[in-house]
């Protein structure tokens, strides 16, 4: 583990997806308000709000833990939301910010934040420490690949900035979590409620050298650009323009040129393409995560769900699909049970085989599956690919979703 980062970052502002998991009372509402507050991302009539609320309650400085409430109250009213997301930017950075409930009970909603993070934030109470909870956040961070993890080392006020809790609470984490796969975990040791190495460093604690958290945010490096990885572009609409098709859809990583040989999988077609629409206008190549339209130099039957990609390394079109997964659904997900596998912009009927010795499995458990499925998907293992390596698994008797899965080729 370390407290310090090495800056890679460029001078150009570029976006950083993360999110936040703590266990109930751990103060992550406060360290997020905090964060917003601190970077002065917070509106002034929210700010205001905030203050009269406080004061409502005998407070003398703001709540800053209210400036979350507007979710609760959407909830009260009766409209359900999963993961609250949060937009700020400094100069060095843009951000995206997904705060996900504690609760044992809101796995699955930590599962939809982090499932697009980069970056993710596991608080923990200084005077509690790591608790079951702290490992099962490790544990979804872990099964999610999440690049960057950040252990927030919270309330270090209330324990008198002591600098052994914070290195007890630093070993006890890596302990707990050595066989996870975690990718190195910075530690940062902060006070939400006061301000302590949030935004500012703390003149606290002049035992720790490393950065504030916000600092780390705009520093840490964004993972590899999708653009390196193998092209993939799955197929989401065919335009026809008199002789002409065209082939719309997200560009999910690598890039294409003009006169690359191409496949389309699962018929295993080939061609060239011919022309690339970015945006209305010709373009030469293209590069994720771009929306863009593509034209085949030959006549081929694609159609929506079909993917096209390039060069040497193919992703594996297989009927038997084994993966991690975390099942989202109130409804059991049992042996035997027919579904739905929607992968990228493909979806095909698919049969529940195994749950790896369970039973069932139920709402927020996680486990592993393995699927034998209609037809033929064309999948990248999660490893390599989150973009393809990931699927959901759909109830065809209503549309609800059931389960999030990883693939696993090995």
């Amino acid at each position: 583990m370390t407290s310090t980062v090495t800056s890679t970052a460029g001078p150009a502002v570029d976006t950083l997806r993360f999110a936040t998991a703590g266990s109930v009372d751990d103060g992550k509402s406060t360290l997020v308000g905090r964060l917003l507050h601190d970077s002065k991302s917070v509106l002034t009539d929210q700010l205001e709000a905030v203050e009269r609320a406080s004061a409502s309650r005998g407070q003398d400085t703001p709540d800053l833990a209210l400036l979350t409430d507007g979710l609760r109250a959407e909830r009260e009213q009766g409209i359900t939301i999963d993961v609250a997301y949060r937009y700020f930017a400094t100069p060095q950075r843009r951000f995206i910010l997904a705060d996900t409930p504690g609760h044992v009970q809101y796995t699955r909603n930590m599962v939809t934040g982090a499932s697009t993070a980069e970056l993710a934030i596991i608080l923990v109470d200084a005077r509690n420490g790591v608790v079951e909870q702290t490992r099962r956040h490790a544990a979804v961070a872990a099964l999610l690949r999440v690049p960057h993890v950040v252990l927030a080392v919270n309330k270090m006020d209330l324990v008198g900035y002591e600098r052994a809790g914070f290195e007890r609470i630093v070993a006890d984490f890596a302990a707990q979590t050595a066989e996870l796969g975690l990718p190195e975990v910075t530690a940062i040791p902060v006070s939400a409620l006061v301000g302590d190495n949030v935004v500012d460093r703390s003149t606290a604690m002049d035992w720790y050298d490393g950065p504030a958290l916000l600092e780390f945010l705009e520093r840490v490096p964004v993972a590899a650009d999708a653009a390196d990885a193998p092209a993939r572009f799955p197929v989401q609409y065919v335009i026809r323009h008199g002789d002409v098709r065209y082939y719309a859809g997200q560009l999910v990583s690598g890039s294409l040129r003009v006169g690359d040989r191409v496949t389309v999988h699962p018929s295993g077609a080939t061609s060239e393409i011919a022309g690339i629409d970015v945006l209305g206008t010709a373009a030469g190549a293209a590069h994720a995560p771009q929306s863009i339209g593509v034209r085949l130099a030959d006549q081929r039957d694609v159609s929506r769900g079909d993917m096209i990609t390039a060069g040497p390394e193919a992703p594996v079109l297989t009927q038997d699909v084994t993966a991690a997964v975390c099942h989202l659904a109130d409804r059991p997900l049992r042996v035997g049970d027919r579904v739905l596998l929607r992968h990228t912009t493909r979806t095909v009927k698919a049969i529940v085989r195994d749950l790896a010795g369970a039973a069932e499995l139920t709402a927020n458990d996680l486990g592993r599956i393995t699927l034998r499925s209609a037809e033929p998907v064309p999948l990248d293992a999660y490893a390599v690919s989150r973009r393809t390596g990931a699927f959901i698994l759909i109830d065809p008797a209503d549309g609800a979703t059931l389960t999030a899965g990883m693939v696993d080729l090995a």
